[in-house]
């Protein structure tokens, strides 16, 4: 079995930074402090313990599983959701990721593997459930974690939470931490780079809600500007710091910081309209709203 090599993958790495020059083969879009958080990961050791721990379970296991239990998404077996895929691919300008399909009730999907062998898998009930300008969101922020390098890390944040911690033991306290940090400014990024492939912003936010709500009844009864108001009573009480145990931010954040991204001159240029306000200043108000403490 091939063992993995941290300090290798980093020297494989562009340095990520806020200057377009030096992002590397990071999006453009990419929320900065998405980046520079990720760049004080690759110098601390827990993270490196357990980033490590985690691609050793993932060649062991849960690739075996994946290719076992899931169905490949491909030009013969689902063309049109293929077809999708390849529009996301084209728009990012990635190469096309490798997609499965499982067999599970819950309204979700996820980006898995290792930055060189990376698989998105789309659960059955998101596939029966959303439509087809959803399912490009979906594809679309899924291959933004791709693009952005992000894989290691998130699949390293995913396992931590589910239990790779009886493994790397002392790490995994300060590495989960690290890594939850990290993992809810990654969310932003791929929220941005979901709206660029659907390129609607009412489709992105439905999105994001739909997956958080889970129930398609009550789902269309949802208002938006309602559901972002919570945002205020998120920032009162010591409850709020268990967002620093979640790998997401809280929903109403994700939602509020996508809505000012759609606001941005970057992306009015994408949809051929003048005007909106510069990324770098969008990006200082949400980090205000990320903020946990």
């Amino acid at each position: 079995m091939t063992t993995f090599d941290f300090q290798h993958y980093i020297d494989q790495q562009k340095s990520p930074s806020g200057t377009a020059e030096e992002r590397g083969n990071f999006g453009d879009y990419a929320f900065s402090g998405d980046l520079r958080v990720l760049r004080k990961l690759e110098r601390l050791a827990p993270v490196r313990m357990v980033v490590e721990a985690s691609v050793r379970f993932w060649k062991t296991f849960q690739r075996s599983d994946l290719l076992g239990t899931a169905v490949r998404v491909n030009s013969r077996q689902f063309p049109a959701f293929h077809d999708q895929i390849l529009h996301c691919a084209k728009i990012l300008k990635i190469v096309v990721p490798t997609v499965y399909v499982t067999h599970n009730p819950t309204i979700n999907a996820g980006t898995y593997g290792t930055n060189t062998e990376s698989f998105i898998v789309v659960n059955s009930a998101l596939v029966d459930s959303f439509t087809h300008e959803q399912v490009l969101f979906v594809l679309g922020h899924e291959s933004g974690h791709i693009q952005n390098n992000h894989v290691v890390y998130h699949s390293a944040a995913k396992q931590l939470a589910n239990g790779l911690g009886i493994v790397v033991k002392w790490a995994s306290m300060p590495a989960g931490l690290a890594l939850n940090a990290w993992s809810r400014r990654s969310e932003i990024t791929c929220d941005r780079a979901g709206l660029i492939c659907c390129r609607d912003e009412k489709v992105a936010l439905e999105s994001i809600m739909r997956m958080g709500l889970g129930s398609q009844k009550m789902y269309p009864k949802m208002d938006v500007d309602e559901f972002v108001s919570q945002l205020e009573d998120i920032k009162e009480g010591w409850g709020r710091l268990t967002e620093l145990t979640k790998t997401h931010p809280y929903l109403p954040k994700r939602i509020q910081a996508l809505k000012l991204f759609a606001e941005s001159s970057y992306y009015r240029n994408l949809i051929g309209e003048k005007g909106g306000r510069p990324l770098d200043e969008i990006d200082r108000e949400v980090e205000d709203i990320i903020k946990v403490i």
